[in-house]
């Protein structure tokens, strides 16, 4: 059982300078589904996502489209980031903007306090710079431009030129942090994951650090510099620190002492900021550290990173509106490796859909409740004596769940949902070789059947519990259709941690009728099709 510890989780808080797709989706779902996992563990749980709205990006898009910067973010929170939660069931806790006044001010506090011990200092600064990394870039992602950009230096990333900024700036004595941080990478090797994120961000961090500008004087679409009202705070200074202020630096310490610290899921692109900027700044404060930051893989299409700018955009919407959100979240949690790059085509969607939740656990679910109901007059009949073949699908229900949430603990999303996987394939498996439907023409081989379809039946209700997380609407009608909600409660309050032990779905409980789970799909109506 769970001991209640706390879980505060976090995704990255993303730019409104255009629409979502399918990669901010990807990271929102990854995020939602440990969520719900400590969360129907006992945990105590926090899911905190939001929108970054300062910067210079940000006034240059409005500015383009005839508007201030507020209505620009207010519009695109609006219309666009706040539905996308919905299209996608996603259960946060909170949504944090970094034009909220609780974030505004409480980033001033901790401006204020790390000037006033030292850590800040003034001084000029020319660099070539990204607006659309909103980062002065290091030597190592400054490219030679080609094509319409042959001559000038171009971001490695956004493939755009850059600017040569020179302006007065206040700087944080970031420099001095690099042997704490390396200490910290080396004695919690598991701060930093993936392996290969870690080993990045080490590498990075041996270099050598410099100080870092923390302030912006051209233009003023930011949060005030406390003593300095000409400067506004460097965008990405003010975005890390959502993390902090959302669960009440600043203001609530009894709320910050029981959330703090968290676990930070970051796309890889934006892993130096979290592993190396953010827990310096904490470190320079006297706060904790991060739990974790894990760096995931990019979602590829046609074997490029998921980007508006490059076309290769998907809006969510065009995936939902064909397969809907619970097909959306098992594929992109199922079929891509969490932590690595993954990429994504609407055959291999098309596919899964339909051989693993069509075909292997939308008919599995619709044939058990089916047979109950034939058979047994709707009610689920209690177990006679178990045979070996029983016995080994308890075996792999509760070596599943086991397998499952140890994944979980890892954040290996992917293996927990191979492992639940497995008692899919075995009770299929186990259905095809007992063969209910010839048991129920031997009135000798009652007991038999019985047996059959209580473990057939039980076997799905561990499915419910463990596959909630990831799929929770399918996973609800199924618990519905059980009539597991009348006997054990809401789905939500099942303990999922010993969702693998045998035997909690009470015999004589009433099924009800299950429509299907995942209703075929016309090859026609699939998009890339």
């Amino acid at each position: 059982m769970s001991d209640g510890s706390s879980f505060y989780i976090t995704t990255p808080i993303f730019y409104v300078n255009d629409v979502p797709h399918i990669g901010h989706a990807y990271t929102e779902v990854a995020a939602d589904v440990l969520a719900r996992w400590h969360r129907q563990a006992g945990d105590d749980t926090w899911l905190l996502t939001g929108t970054d709205e300062h910067g210079q990006k940000i006034l240059r898009t409005a500015t383009a489209n005839g508007t201030t910067p507020q209505e620009w973010a207010d519009r695109l929170v609006t219309n666009e980031w706040l539905p996308l939660l919905k299209t996608i069931d996603i259960a946060n806790d909170d949504f944090i903007r970094t034009t909220d006044e609780r974030h505004e001010k409480n980033v001033q506090k901790f401006l204020q306090k790390l000037y006033d011990d030292g850590f800040i200092y003034a001084g000029e600064y020319e660099a070539l710079y990204c607006v659309g990394c909103e980062e002065f870039k290091p030597q190592s992602e400054i490219v030679d431009g080609t094509g319409e950009y042959e001559g000038q230096k171009v971001c490695a990333i956004h493939s755009k030129p850059l600017e040569l900024l020179q302006e007065k700036n206040y700087f944080f004595r970031m420099s001095q942090f690099a042997d704490q941080l390396l200490a910290l990478y080396e004695e919690r090797p598991e701060f930093v994951q993936p392996e290969s994120a870690r080993n990045e961000v080490v590498s990075f961090v041996r270099q050598g650090l410099s100080d870092l500008s923390i302030s912006r004087s051209s233009f003023d679409w930011g949060i005030k510099v406390p003593w300095d009202e000409s400067h506004v705070v460097y965008v990405w200074f003010d975005a890390l620190l959502n993390y902090a202020t959302a669960v009440g630096y600043g203001q609530d310490d009894e709320n910050f002492a029981r959330r703090w610290p968290a676990t930070h899921i970051v796309g890889k692109d934006i892993l130096r900021f979290h592993a190396v900027i953010w827990p310096a700044m904490l470190l320079a404060a006297g706060l904790d550290v991060p739990h974790q930051v894990y760096g995931h893989g990019w979602l590829l299409v046609g074997g490029e990173k998921m980007s508006k700018s490059k076309l290769t955009g998907i809006a969510p919407t065009q995936i939902t509106d064909t397969f809907g959100s619970d097909a959306f979240r098992y594929y992109f949690m199922r079929a891509i490796s969490f932590g690595q790059d993954g990429s994504f085509s609407w055959e291999d969607l098309s596919a899964r859909y339909q051989a693993e939740l069509a075909n292997g656990f939308g008919n599995l679910a619709s044939r058990v409740v089916a047979m109950v109901s034939r058979y047994f007059e709707g009610v689920v009949p209690p177990a006679g004596r178990y045979e070996d073949a029983d016995f080994a699908v308890q075996k792999t229900v509760a070596d599943a769940a086991s397998a499952a949430d140890a994944a979980i603990e890892k954040l290996a999303i992917h293996d927990a949902l191979t492992a639940v996987w497995t008692i899919v394939d075995e009770l299929n498996g186990y259905i095809t070789a007992q063969e209910p439907w010839s048991l129920a023409k031997d009135e000798t081989q009652r007991e038999r059947l019985a047996t059959v379809l209580y473990t057939a039946a039980e076997g799905l209700r561990a499915l419910a519990v463990l596959l909630s997380p990831v799929i929770p609407k399918a996973t609800l009608k199924l618990w519905v259709a059980l009539g597991a909600e009348d006997e054990l409660g809401g789905l939500d309050e099942q303990p999922l941690r010993t969702a693998g032990e045998w035997g909690q779905l009470p015999a004589g409980t009433t099924v009800n009728g299950l429509e299907a789970l995942f209703p075929r799909i016309d090859a026609d109506a699939v998009p890339g099709a």
